[in-house]
């Protein structure tokens, strides 16, 4: 069975375009938003964040941060991040405004927060073609250790969606099982396009 997976997290597009770059890289159809106002990305301090729009190319961003304190940037991965984005697509996207893209068949959220506000926009959206999509939710902390193995740990959960005759019969088996083996908790629900 071929699927259509996005891969969502909140601002900062590390978690998702971590899992997004791993699927791609395995074949899968995928694509990766993240659900706030602006990209935001760590800069000097804590409260001095570097913000973009999303359409911001990542070579902009990568440019502007090289620009302003290129070891900084080295050293806490945000230009290796940033590289690894620019191989993966463009420009980050916002997951409330992706309705031209199509539909997914599954959307892997990497916080709560994150996974409420999938599921919230996709119960207010007009529910025309009735088709199913699984939303799961796989914690991840967001920093670029975790991301990485988040990202495998997504790919496993995805070939396991995949391998399944019909994920809408078998998915209380495959997250029960996925669950043991890899000992984390997820979450899930369904909604409809």
């Amino acid at each position: 069975m071929k699927l259509r997976y996005a891969m969502v997290c909140s601002s900062n597009q590390n978690r998702s375009m971590e899992s997004h770059f791993l699927l791609k890289k395995e074949g899968f159809d995928v694509a990766s938003y993240g659900t706030g106002q602006h990209v935001k990305l760590p800069g000097p301090s804590i409260r001095e964040p570097n913000v973009y729009d999303f359409g911001t190319p990542y070579k902009h961003m990568f440019d502007d941060l090289r620009r302003k304190d290129l070891d900084l940037y080295k050293r806490n991965g945000i230009l290796t991040m940033l590289k690894r984005n620019l191989g993966v697509k463009t420009a980050p996207q916002r997951w409330q405004d992706n309705a031209g893209d199509g539909t997914f068949d599954v959307v892997l959220t990497f916080e709560e927060k994150v996974f409420d506000m999938v599921l919230e926009d996709l119960h207010t959206r007009d529910h025309v073609l009735l088709k199913p999509v699984l939303i799961i939710n796989l914690e991840v902390k967001d920093n670029h250790e975790e991301a990485a193995i988040g990202g495998r740990v997504a790919l496993l959960l995805c070939q396991a969606i995949e391998a399944a005759d019909s994920w809408e019969e078998r998915i209380d088996d495959i997250i029960c099982s996925f669950e043991k083996h890899h000992r984390r908790k997820l979450t899930y629900s369904i909604s409809f396009y």
